[in-house]
């Protein structure tokens, strides 16, 4: 990779990613608990933030990607009573789930799409693929030394067995781990949601940091269920483009011969 392909794909992190991250990192000072002893209600300031987030998003986006954002916000609603009060996996600073929170599920997903949709990007994808594999090896495996991460561990090793068979999907699901892995240890630090120091606070030998490393593996199905709804909500239009995709790989295997 020469200098230029370099800089092209550091200002296409910047631009998707690296945005999120400025994001992740301003907007949940609104929700620490430093700020929350000088202002009550934070984390309606916090809400506001990310729907204002949100909205500018969801407008600049295409039509697939608008519904894929509505079906993240309705699934990370759902998921988060189920994960977090229900199975007690975490759990948030007042011990509920704040509003906001559906809405960032829907601010992540949209900027891993983008950042995999960079044509800089599609030209090293499989570069990138084994840098991140790595940098994920290296992370877990740091958080099982240091802090006895079992469960983030085991969870990262899922993460990777599950994509050496989805070369389509790997990249996305790869910067999904990347940018969930800022967002934990960002949201841990400040306060703003814990994790017990066992998996689900129940599984005595699945020892947990906090955050776990490869928590992303959950964030998957967010993915996948907002693009299971979206796929049955469009089931006609969906096969159609399998089929032109199919036409378009046989034409290019014959092109090659």
């Amino acid at each position: 990779m020469d200098i230029k392909a370099f800089k092209s794909l550091l200002f296409a992190f910047y631009t998707t990613l690296g945005y999120l991250f400025l994001y992740i990192f301003f907007g949940l000072i609104l929700d620490t608990p430093y700020l929350a002893a000088k202002f009550e209600h934070t984390q309606y300031l916090a809400l506001i933030a990310l729907i204002i987030g949100f909205a500018i998003i969801y407008f600049r986006v295409g039509k697939r990607v608008k519904e894929q954002m509505l079906y993240a916000v309705l699934l990370g609603f759902i998921g988060e009573h189920l994960f977090s009060i229900g199975l007690g996996m975490y759990t948030y600073r007042l011990g509920n789930v704040p509003l906001y929170i559906p809405f960032g599920h829907a601010v992540v997903l949209v900027a891993v799409i983008y950042f995999c949709k960079e044509s800089i990007v599609k030209v090293h994808k499989k570069l990138l693929e084994k840098i991140f594999s790595i940098f994920i090896l290296l992370y877990a495996t740091a958080f099982l030394v240091v802090a006895n991460d079992i469960f983030g561990f085991v969870m990262s090793l899922l993460v990777l067995y599950l994509l050496r068979n989805k070369p389509k999907e790997r990249l996305f699901y790869l910067s999904m781990y990347i940018a969930v892995a800022f967002l934990e240890i960002v949201g841990t630090s400040y306060g703003c949601w814990f994790w017990p120091e066992t998996a689900f606070n129940n599984i005595p030998f699945l020892k947990s940091a906090n955050p776990p490393s490869g928590i992303s593996l959950f964030y998957f199905l967010l993915d996948l269920g907002s693009l299971w709804l979206y796929k049955k909500r469009h089931e006609t239009a969906w096969k159609r483009m399998k089929k032109i995709r199919l036409i378009r790989a046989k034409k290019l295997i014959s092109s090659n011969k």
